[in-house]
């Protein structure tokens, strides 16, 4: 959802730039995750993926017109996605979008995720998460500070909703169950500016995992939190 500029302002970071982005895999068309998308295409003619439901929902967004259906390719939950070098794997999510997923990406035997916008979990996702050598994991809110924070009613319960997001509690639940010995790394994301603390997330997701009775503990592999508006560390796998 950031700005054009931003998006070049973070790429230029990392030695890259806007001719550097061969697709845009779409999760759904929330504002915070598409807001910049068009800006960007009026720039660069880039390749779009997104499910039938997305394609719908960011329709709004396009002030211009500039929606050129033969760049907007249509894909499905379970369907891989070659790209180049990649397998991409959309995988359904719970979360009040039209038709919302997030990825599963492999390459060379490696696979990476980001999964995000999670109102809750199931063996559904535990099993599209499981073997990943990094990940990016949505710890939106902790419980106590949404409770007690300045959001009306409403929107408290849409995000404690099923439909809503991860808090770091599930999140430490959830990833408990996909630690596994060649994980690399995982970055906690898609924190709450005014429900969440980068420190607090961290810590409720390590000492869960300190404190739970599986094989593994927090310093088996790297686990930090996703900045929220410079690039992120790298991750290495």
């Amino acid at each position: 959802g950031v700005s054009r500029k931003k998006i070049e302002e973070g790429l230029h970071l990392l030695d890259l730039d806007l001719s550097d982005i061969n697709a845009v895999f779409l999760t759904h068309e929330h504002s915070d995750h598409v807001g910049g998308l068009f800006p960007l295409l009026n720039k660069r003619d880039i390749p779009v993926y997104a499910t039938g439901g997305t394609l719908q929902g960011i329709r709004k967004y396009d002030k211009k017109n500039t929606m050129d259906e033969r760049k907007m390719t249509l894909i499905h939950a379970d369907t891989p996605v070659l790209c180049g070098d990649l397998q991409v794997d959309p995988f359904a999510i719970s979360h009040d979008a039209l038709e919302p997923v997030c990825y599963r990406v492999t390459c060379q035997g490696k696979k990476v995720a980001v999964a995000t916008d999670l109102g809750c979990y199931d063996d559904y996702l535990v099993d599209r998460l499981q073997g990943m050598d990094a990940l990016l994991l949505e710890a939106n809110y902790d419980l106590r500070m949404l409770q007690a924070g300045p959001y009306p009613y409403y929107l408290k319960q849409r995000i404690l909703s099923d439909n809503g997001h991860l808090s770091n509690d599930a999140s430490s639940r959830l990833l408990i169950r996909l630690l596994h010995d060649h994980l690399k790394g995982v970055l906690l994301g898609h924190l709450s500016e005014q429900n969440n603390l980068p420190e607090l997330a961290y810590e409720t997701v390590r000492v869960e995992i300190e404190m739970s009775d599986n094989a593994y503990h927090a310093g088996d592999f790297r686990l930090g939190v996703a900045t929220r508006f410079a690039p992120s560390e790298i991750l290495k796998v």
